[in-house]
């Protein structure tokens, strides 16, 4: 997460997570959203630098890309479960 320090990774990574899955419709749990909320921003942060080139900094930029990112791994988790 681009800008900010671990422990605020956290924080917005549950906060986006949480969000995400209000969004979504799904029942995680704390740890799950926590992991969903960072992987997501990863994730979304990597899409952005390949597409235009930059990210949004600070702490509510990261939480809306990590909120765009959860809901995306959400999405693709749910495909998958679908195929199987």
């Amino acid at each position: 997460m681009t800008g900010i320090g671990w422990f605020a990774a956290i924080i917005v990574g549950a906060l986006a997570g949480w969000i995400a899955e209000k969004i979504m419709k799904s029942d995680m749990g704390l740890i799950m959203n926590i992991i969903l909320g960072i992987l997501g921003a990863l994730v979304a942060n990597w899409l952005l630098m390949m597409i235009v080139g930059s990210t949004l900094g600070g702490w509510f930029g990261q939480l809306i890309v990590g909120v765009i990112g959860a809901c995306l791994l959400i999405w693709v988790t749910r495909l998958v479960r679908r195929k199987t």
